[in-house]
């Protein structure tokens, strides 16, 4: 079992409880997903850019990506609908805990100038979403071999009911939030 998970259950879940007064235990707000998205415009010059952000995405998630297709032609880009422009992951279970516990302890760290993540990332509905610049930042991206930077969407998916909520339990699991 991933320690992020067992930190949750062992302690999270009391300190949700007691801090706003649930009855069923059901009722706490957990994880459900989390989506790792990369958008790469380039990809519509250079296929093999979107390929290398496939087999790095794959190795920080330890999951196969799903390439992205863009919806409709836009030709100022030249873009035609059907291209592929990116790649996304969606993590559940065991991986989404030990990715958000490899990300808030060892990638969070790495980034430069670094003073928390945003406390206005909220969606309203219980949702966190935010950017990293680089993907180097990642313990397993060799900073050799990487053939372009970019950047990618991190959106952590809760069943919190309001924004509070989902900052608790974030807060709770070590997401370092601006002061």
């Amino acid at each position: 079992m991933a320690r992020l998970k067992e930190k949750y259950k062992k302690e999270i879940v009391p300190l949700l409880m007691k801090e706003y007064s649930f009855k069923n235990v059901m009722r706490v707000p957990k994880l459900t997903h989390i989506v790792l998205n990369v958008g790469m415009g380039e990809a519509v010059q250079n296929i093999k850019l979107l390929d290398s952000a496939v087999k790095e995405l794959a190795s920080i998630t330890g999951q196969k990506p799903v390439t992205t297709r863009a919806k409709k032609s836009i030709a100022t880009y030249k873009l035609r609908a059907g291209m592929p422009i990116g790649c996304k992951v969606t993590l559940r279970g065991d991986r989404m805990y030990e990715f958000l516990d490899k990300f808030i302890s060892l990638a969070l760290p790495r980034i430069r100038d670094f003073n928390g993540v945003s406390v206005k990332a909220f969606d309203g509905r219980g949702n966190y979403a935010f950017g990293v610049k680089e993907q180097v930042i990642f313990p397993e991206i060799e900073y050799d071999k990487v053939e372009s930077f970019y950047g990618m969407d991190i959106i952590i998916v809760t069943t919190a009911k309001t924004n509070e909520e989902c900052k608790s339990l974030l807060k709770h699991l070590g997401m370092p939030f601006r002061k």
